[in-house]
């Protein structure tokens, strides 16, 4: 069975900073498109950042360029979000997401209805 699960949310003050950590079961993550979303309470779900297979584009939000890195580890199977100088508009449930290789990830984006299975989610509170 093909699963993703989030993991590192929390509380952390503005100016702080989380990981958070998206672990593949059933398949091997390497192979492909993942991407982080987020959905604050009351506001549409968007695009976070996205990498593509072989690291060969790593995308991000304008909103979040420069304070978040998306990185994989093939080792561990899992894909990471580095979130520094956090803001109280970052605050929202983060999921992570795969799509097959090729698929999702362009220069201008993600593409949400390209991605086929999602984790359940990790909430993310930054306090002002």
């Amino acid at each position: 069975q093909v699963q993703l699960e989030e993991s590192g949310g929390g509380l952390v003050q503005a100016g702080g900073s989380l990981r958070l950590s998206c672990a593949a079961s059933g398949m091997e993550s390497r192979l492909y498109t993942i991407a982080w979303f987020r959905q604050a309470p009351g506001k549409r779900r968007e695009g976070v950042s996205c990498i593509t297979v072989s690291d060969t584009r790593r995308w991000y939000s304008d909103s979040v360029k420069g304070r978040f890195t998306i990185a994989r580890d093939i080792v561990k199977n899992t894909v990471s979000l580095q979130m520094n100088n956090l803001k109280p508009e970052d605050t929202a449930v983060y999921y992570c997401a795969s799509a097959d290789a090729g698929y999702g990830c362009t220069v201008t984006g993600t593409r949400s209805a390209e991605y086929d299975v999602w984790g359940p989610g990790t909430q993310v509170t930054v306090s002002s």
